[in-house]
């Protein structure tokens, strides 16, 4: 049995989605804290044991047994989130709470990181465990990935207790199905989509930045049901912990990106318009990423990323320009 917070989320729902369809898994206990009205279409077409709150979970994790491993990719996702105390109960003491019940019942524990926590990139983008505390997130939710990152190994470095298997995933710009329910925290594929069946143009962020012109900003864009894969690679690799890159390694530009979508959907490269950037985003946006992914290829991790161009094609006519939409 595989307990999966945030199972309800757009990455959350895609590793279900692989457990049913790929793994022909099903026995699974979903935990989220659906607050989207159509958030529940997201498992829709799931097959699961039973849906928990998130409230819920720690009073039934005491009369449970036979759970194989935890997979917590619940938490708040909104770069924009001020109000720390939310951040930290929410993705610090509950993902505390769940690392040591792992420890004391001996089951493998995955959980979402985030690339947030690289900040500017000042210090580049590798994962690397021992200069951790080099980072500086842009945001109060990168700093909340950050602190837990901190916390987990500081449990290793002190040999506290910890679960038999433990790992920690940088998500980059994870984009594709089932994401609807995020309102603006949603990928720049799916607003841009949106914006050209609505308006007939794509609106993209001018740059602020020197060094980069309109739309040249450049983020490591990876698909969600790559990064499901990633997560449950680990799931059938036990001997593996750390905390690990989940990128293609290879940035592209907004403007490739918007230009691959505006080629699926047949429509003319005049579309894409650039606006400014929202003061609320500016001094705190990453104008380059870009996963350093050769720790995930030294444990044996083989399989290919879609390109930009594969994935947002994918995402664009077998889930967005259809009536159904969910994966």
């Amino acid at each position: 049995m595989i307990i999966l917070t945030g199972g309800a989320g757009m990455i959350g729902s895609v590793i279900a989605w692989h457990l049913n369809t790929i793994l022909d898994r099903k026995d699974i206990i979903i935990v989220d804290d659906i607050q989207h009205p159509d958030q529940w279409n997201n498992l829709s077409k799931r097959t699961y044991i039973d849906y928990l709150d998130k409230d819920d979970l720690f009073s039934w994790l005491q009369k449970k047994h036979g759970i194989e491993a935890i997979i917590h990719m619940g938490a708040i996702s909104t770069s924009t989130e001020t109000d720390f105390n939310k951040l930290l109960n929410n993705n610090i003491r509950y993902s505390q709470n769940l690392w040591r019940y792992s420890s004391d019942h001996n089951i493998p524990f995955l959980y979402a990181s985030s690339a947030a926590t690289y900040g500017s990139g000042e210090f580049g983008y590798d994962d690397n465990e021992s200069t951790l505390n080099q980072l500086r997130p842009l945001n109060a939710y990168g700093y909340s990935k950050q602190f837990f990152d901190q916390w987990v190994i500081q449990q290793v470095l002190m040999k506290e207790k910890t679960p038999p298997q433990w790992c920690g995933f940088k998500f980059f710009n994870v984009y594709g199905p089932n994401e609807y329910h995020k309102n603006r925290m949603a990928s720049v594929v799916f607003h841009a989509f949106n914006q050209l069946k609505k308006e007939g143009k794509i609106r993209l962020f001018k740059s602020d930045h020197t060094d980069y012109e309109d739309g040249m900003q450049l983020r490591d864009f990876v698909y969600v049901k790559d990064a499901a894969a990633v997560v449950l690679h680990f799931l059938s690799h036990k001997e593996y912990s750390g905390i690990y890159n989940v990128g293609t390694g290879k940035a592209s530009s907004f403007k490739a990106l918007a230009e691959f979508l505006v080629k699926s959907v047949e429509g003319n490269l005049d579309a894409i318009k650039y606006i400014d950037m929202p003061d609320d985003l500016k001094g705190k946006y990453q104008y380059f990423t870009e996963a350093n992914i050769k720790k995930l290829k030294d444990i044996g991790y083989t399989k290919s990323f879609q390109t930009i161009e594969e994935g947002v094609k994918d995402y664009t006519i077998n889930y967005l320009m259809k009536k159904d939409a969910f994966a």
